[in-house]
């Protein structure tokens, strides 16, 4: 049984993001911390795709992109394996902050390596809440990112990165992301 209390670890993660210096326009357009953002988009996009997931599900959610700025893309080669690298101690850093604030909630040991598991996405096809993690990232990335993303890179590129983040998916992720309110332009990318 849970000891510690998602509110507090929610608000944890919220303040530790709301440092972000990165700015991003909400749905309102009023300019917000993006890394405090996107916690909260996947915290709804969690809530539609999967309203009864469990907490540590919640959690990593919430946590993916923790502090993420700390680590800027730049400090590692601009090559796929350098990309790799960066990626993979980003997810290491989040699990690790992560637990440090579930700790301070009141989490126990066992849930906090569970969410370093979602977040680092250890066994994507055959873990349920990692994959549900993977479709909720993916379904933010369509209906936030994708556009912006878009800007500036050929039709080829597009649909390659379409095709990847459509295969990472599971067939309820990728049914969630054929029902968004996405514009033509990236449904016919989408193959939908």
């Amino acid at each position: 049984m849970t000891m510690g209390d998602l509110a507090t670890v929610f608000r944890l993660i919220d303040e530790a993001n709301a440092a972000d210096p990165a700015l991003e326009a909400d749905e309102a357009g009023n300019a917000r911390p993006a890394a405090l953002l996107y916690g909260e988009r996947m915290s709804a996009a969690l809530d539609g795709f999967q309203p009864d997931a469990p907490e540590t599900l919640r959690i990593a959610c919430r946590a993916q992109h923790l502090e993420r700025w700390k680590l800027p893309r730049a400090e590692y080669p601009m090559t796929k394996p350098g990309y790799h690298a960066w990626r993979n101690e980003q997810k290491r850093r989040h699990g690790v902050r992560a637990g440090e604030l579930m700790a301070e909630a009141g989490y126990g040991r066992d849930d906090i390596a569970r969410v370093a598991v979602l977040i680092g996405k250890e066994g994507i096809k055959r873990d349920g809440d990692v994959q549900t993690l993977e479709d909720v990232a993916c379904l933010v990335f369509l209906a936030h990112h994708a556009i912006p993303f878009a800007a500036g890179r050929d039709e080829m590129e597009l649909k390659a990165i379409m095709a990847k983040t459509l295969a990472k998916m599971s067939e309820k992720g990728r049914a969630a992301a054929r029902s968004l309110d996405l514009p033509q332009a990236l449904r016919d990318l989408a193959g939908f």
